[in-house]
């Protein structure tokens, strides 16, 4: 499922596209994708102007001058091109503006579309008790360090609660407990405040240097312009299950914590 780096990536290039522009015309090809498309979406979104994208957690916000938010959540496959030069099966949605066709293409139609007042997002049940943005001031290693004093789940599961931090998936918390030198399976109220430091700059670290490298493509991740991320080449233990680490030498171990795969290296991180 597409983490931080790639909706960011994602809203970043709808962003020149949409942010500004009128919809002139929409279509969608289905009623439903993970749960039934809002009513009238189409007519809803038609002749609207795109004011502003935004991004919370793994969500777009398209902002519309009707005092409307459409969300969209891209599930495991979702993803949208901009001006694609052929018509492809599992295109759902299509929005044209005023020199711009945008195609939301989903094979597993795990995506969700559905709007909220604009300026009440927060109230929604999607987002009401999501936790902070990690690359905002807000995310600092006291916020962290509070979050987790009573959390007797192992670190690694807890950076996947989008209550305590919003965005940060598998792949990310992984590679953010390498870099903070943190073993996955550490009980989270245990960390130390000096911890807590470390593994926010890994955070941010991490997802910054993801959202330069467009994201990670591992299956159905696509920039708009239909290329793929790189940044999965920049992986230092995700997926790598008994290879040499690249600071260590040591293997590279693979566990199951809460269902999910966990990658790490036993030497660095103890």
């Amino acid at each position: 499922m597409p983490e931080l780096p790639e909706v960011e990536t994602v809203k970043n290039g709808l962003e020149p596209v949409l942010s500004g522009s009128i919809i002139k015309k929409v279509r969608l090809n289905r009623a439903n994708l993970r749960t039934p498309f809002p009513d009238q979406m189409d007519e809803r979104l038609q002749n609207r102007r795109c004011q502003n994208l935004r991004r919370r957690g793994k969500y777009i916000w398209i902002d519309l001058d009707s005092n409307e938010t459409l969300v969209v959540h891209l599930g495991m496959s979702g993803s949208f091109t901009i001006n694609p030069k052929q018509v492809k099966k599992h295109d759902h949605v299509v929005i044209e503006t005023e020199n711009h066709k945008i195609v939301y293409n989903d094979p597993r139609r795990f995506g969700m579309m559905f709007f909220v007042k604009t300026g009440e997002e927060h109230h929604h049940q999607s987002f009401s008790k999501m936790g902070v943005e990690p690359l905002s001031n807000i995310f600092h290693a006291d916020h962290l360090k509070a979050k987790l004093d009573n959390k007797k789940t192992p670190i690694k599961t807890s950076l996947l609660d989008q209550h305590i931090v919003s965005g940060v998936g598998n792949i990310y918390a992984c590679e953010a407990l390498y870099i903070a030198e943190i073993n996955p399976t550490q009980q989270s109220c245990t960390l130390t405040l000096s911890q807590c430091e470390n593994l926010v700059h890994a955070i941010k670290q991490v997802l910054k240097d993801a959202i330069k490298s467009g994201g990670s493509s591992l299956r159905d991740h696509k920039q708009t312009d239909g290329t793929m991320g790189y940044f999965q080449h920049s992986f230092k233990v995700y997926g790598r299950e008994g290879q040499l680490c690249p600071e260590t030498g040591d293997i590279i171990k693979k566990i199951t914590q809460s269902g999910r795969s966990t990658f790490y290296c036993p030497a660095k991180q103890g």
